[in-house]
């Protein structure tokens, strides 16, 4: 019978069938990517993908092309959860169903605590109420397409060092009303399908065996149905997983649910059949689900397909410009209008200007079916303006942390780019010596290369990928600089000439999520018009190192990654661009962070943006004050010349369509709509976190509680360089009659609807997001942060001269804390203050109104 009949299964009968063996094998996943299936009882595995900004498929080496959204932190800045949901529905469901995956793993909705965090692009926001909404509206989207979400990561996952062991440790209140909001948000709107858990602690238990979390809160309170699954390589026990309510460890590789040691705990009354029978009851009712919800994944083929239709890109590129923030236009610089501005040359500068940076780095990474680069989109837009307007560039000043992948700069021997990959097995499984001839030869078209578990069969446990092409013939003579990184050992020759030595003696790194080496370099002289040869080889064992003498066979995390660019000398190129501003009646410097900077398994370890690069918007400003900083980055940087230059624009990550999204706004296209979803604070120092975001002897300790983000700002009257909410227009918007309805009571809620009038005053139609905020009563018996974001609604194209009246909902959510004496949210009768406006700053609220609750009230669950 087909995989789907599953659908109609009745799950207790299964249950009642399955052995104690098939309930075991159940509560661990297969491989890398799929759960266990049960044949003779008709029970399919199914496959998970990883998110949250597109679906990557089974393989992050040679993977199958994909589509690349924005980031989290971007899609946050839309305020739209109605845009989300359908981004949800038509993008990511339906691309879900390419890969034949039955569940993403997303969205991510941990808390912005600090803008350090490598993985702070993954999420939506520092603040709980638009994390959460945000989150419940991609939640609706994905699932209403037949595919589960798996939310993550459940909870207090909100740095990368140290991940797998750091305890978060935090007040219950904090706990409830920050960490806990945005996945208690998404239970109450869109129920998810399915959990995962943090690799960290929380308050002293891993979240993977934390009971309170697991079972009092998500079960018991919530009232969840969901499946509950590790992170990968999550899990640190048998026992203490299974009792808490861990229903999926994941991956199958590597595991601690084995058939022998699962039967040993049972054995020894660690734990009982009738517990794993239980959590292998919600891998059939996922399993259940998923079959109702799309089972043409489940009857089809299992490959992965690459299909894209124009209504696709349009959707893609629209929700990357409704995401992009303008932070500032003096004298209204922007859009750039070359016809009407009489602008005949124009320079693009920057070391981002013409790189792939199109995601965060780790699992939301993956290979994109298309990319336009911020020169291509920008170039493409003032094009359609047919004002003939010349366009300079400069890269300026370097921006990347390891040398840029060389994928377009080498050609295998039938001119195809990339280069030609040859397996080999060794003699034997612990043989150093690989066979004389190839087990596989591959054509390869990357250059960073995270094989993981895509490895040919019939491999040995040591093995050795050997790598040719040549280099594409340069004009002129040039000093050429090569990196190379190992997960494993390697060797990298120009010519027959060995140029870096990565074999013998390594230097243990952060690559390949913390078991690559540092990145080697070494330089050689190019010959104008010739083609040189390249060839590494690889072996996946791990050298030695000063700090790790032992030897490593890298057996899931094994990769290559080489890179190179021409040796410059930084003076000169920093010249060029500035020559080139002086020459130009504008200039557009496009300049940020990528996937090396901000990526899954290490933290930044600064706001500032990377090598010269703030020198360089410094100097080109000097140069031309008719200057734009288009900047890239996932999470808040420091803009030390913030105040000198009239116009920034904020991109964040913005997938596939970056240049076009880009181009859009810059040209007004796009009239821009997107809000800061995180404050960006003008030092470090300034961070709410700051001094306690690191783990000490394995404890972090969340010292800001209840103040993160534009909550400490606010509580300290420190101003920020932008704060919570804001994003400019090329319009102007006034804010008029704030209104509050009566208070209505029924059991354990109130209700209350506010209205503003928005009206736009300037001239051209525009978009604009209504922010409301709510601040406790001082007659409260506890301290409360000074301003809360409780609802939020955006205005669309709203044309000039036009106003609409806008209602928006408060609910308990919006009146209640948490009570630690007797574990109950609280709602106080009391004044209320609500402020209404276009951001957190003080000089955006300017409506404000007094909400008046005589009635209080205590509750629990939802």
């Amino acid at each position: 019978m087909p995989p789907s009949d599953f659908a109609k299964a009745s799950i207790s009968k299964v249950v009642e069938q399955l052995t104690t063996d098939e309930a075991i094998l159940l509560t661990a996943g297969v491989g890398f990517w799929h759960t266990h299936g049960v044949p003779r009882l008709g029970v399919p595995p199914i496959k998970v993908s990883d998110g949250p900004n597109g679906i990557r498929g089974n393989h992050f080496f040679m993977g199958t092309p994909a589509k690349c959204l924005p980031s989290s932190t971007a899609i946050g800045a839309t305020f739209d959860p109605a845009l989300i949901e359908e981004v949800g529905r038509k993008l990511l469901a339906e691309e879900c169903k390419l890969k034949a995956a039955s569940v993403l793993l997303a969205p991510t909705c941990n808390i912005q605590r600090n803008p350090l965090g490598g993985r702070s692009f993954e999420s939506f926001s520092e603040d709980p109420y638009l994390s959460g909404m945000i989150a419940a509206a991609y939640v609706k989207g994905v699932q209403s397409g037949g595919i589960a979400t798996a939310i993550k990561h459940f909870t207090g996952n909100d740095k990368e060092d140290d991940r797998m062991a750091y305890d978060s440790v935090m007040s219950e209140r904090a706990l409830r009303e920050i960490y806990l909001m945005p996945f208690m948000l998404a239970q109450k709107h869109a129920q998810p399908w399915s959990f995962m858990t943090a690799y960290n602690r929380v308050n002293g238990t891993h979240a993977s065996e934390n009971t309170h979390l697991l079972q009092d809160i998500l079960r018991k309170e919530w009232g969840s149905d969901a499946l509950v699954m590790s992170d990968w390589f999550g899990v640190y026990s048998i026992d203490h997983a299974i009792n808490a309510g861990l229903d999926l460890e994941m991956p199958g590789t590597n595991k601690w649910r084995t058939l022998d040691l699962m039967n040993r705990s049972i054995q020894s009354r660690k734990i009982t059949a009738r517990t794993v029978k239980e959590r292998a009851k919600k891998v059939l009712e996922l399993t259940q689900k998923c079959a109702q919800g799309a089972p043409e994944i489940l009857d089809g083929d299992g490959l992965e397909y690459t299909r894209e239709s124009e209504s696709d890109k349009a959707l893609m590129r629209s929700l990357a410009a409704q995401s992009i923030v303008l932070l500032k236009n003096d004298n209204g610089l922007l859009p750039l209008k070359p016809k009407e501005q009489g602008l005949k040359k124009i320079a693009i500068v920057g070391g981002n200007a013409k790189a792939v940076v199109l995601s965060g780095g780790g699992s939301a990474s993956l290979k994109p079916s298309y990319f336009i680069s911020p020169y291509e989109g920008i170039l493409n837009a003032l094009g359609e303006d047919d004002s003939n307007v010349e366009v300079t560039y400069s890269e300026g000043a370097r921006a990347y942390k390891t040398m840029p992948t060389l994928e377009f700069d080498l050609l295998t021997e039938d001119g195809k780019k990339g280069w030609t990959g040859y397996w080999y097995a060794h003699q034997s499984d612990d043989s150093m010596t690989p066979l004389s001839e190839p087990i596989k030869t591959q054509y390869i078209d990357e250059t960073k290369i995270f094989i993981s578990t895509s490895y040919p069969a019939g491999i040995t446990h040591r093995w050795t990928l050997k790598l040719k092409g040549q280099l594409k013939p340069r004009e002129q003579d040039t000093l050429f600089e090569f990196g190379l990184i190992a997960a494993g050992r390697a060797k990298l020759f120009v010519d027959d000439n060995l140029v870096i030595d990565n074999w013998t003696k390594q230097r243990r790194g952060e690559a390949f999520f913390g078991s690559g080496s540092e990145e080697e370099k070494g330089t050689y002289q190019l010959k104008a018009g010739v083609s040189h040869s390249i060839f590494v080889e690889y072996c996946n064992v791990r050298a030695p190192a000063d700090t790790d003498p032992n030897e490593m066979v890298m057996d899931s995390n094994p990769g290559i990654r080489l890179g190179g660019a021409e040796v410059q000398d930084p003076d000169e190129l920093m010249e060029s661009a500035v020559r080139l501003a002086k020459e130009a009646d504008v200039v557009v410097a496009v300049v940020g962070l990528n996937a090396d900077w901000e990526t899954e398994g290490y933290d930044r370890t600064t706001l500032a943006l990377p090598g010269r690069t703030d020198e360089l918007v410094s100097k080109i400003l000097q140069a031309n004050p008719k200057t734009v900083v288009v900047t890239q980055s996932g999470s808040s940087i420091t803009m030390p010349w913030a105040d000198d230059v009239p116009a920034i624009v904020h991109s964040w990550y913005l997938g596939n369509a970056t240049g076009e999204a880009i181009g859009d706004v810059l040209t007004g296209k796009v009239n821009p709509s997107g809000k800061l979803s995180l404050t960006f604070p003008k030092r470090l120092e300034d961070v709410p976190s700051y001094g306690h975001f690191h783990s000490e002897n394995g404890q972090l300790r969340y010292g800001e509680d209840l103040f993160v983000g534009y909550k400490h700002f606010h509580q300290r009257k420190i101003s920020p360089l932008f704060h919570f909410g804001q994003g400019l227009s090329y319009t102007t918007f006034q804010y008029s009659d704030l209104r509050l309805s009566k208070p209505t009571y029924s059991e354990n809620d109130v209700s209350v609807t506010a209205s503003v009038t928005v009206t736009n005053t300037g001239d051209v139609a525009g978009s604009d997001v209504v922010q409301l905020y709510v601040t406790f009563p001082t007659t409260s018996e506890l301290t409360h942060p000074p301003l809360m974001l409780k609802a939020f609604a955006k205005v669309r194209d709203l044309a000039s001269g036009k106003s609409e009246a806008v209602n928006l909902q408060l609910d308990k959510y919006a009146v209640s804390y948490w009570e630690d004496r007797i574990s109950r949210w609280v709602v106080e009768s009391g004044e209320y203050v609500v402020r209404a406006g276009r951001s957190s700053a003080p000089e955006d609220l300017t409506l404000e109104t007094k909400l008046i609750l005589d009635q209080g009230f205590e509750w629990n669950g939802l």
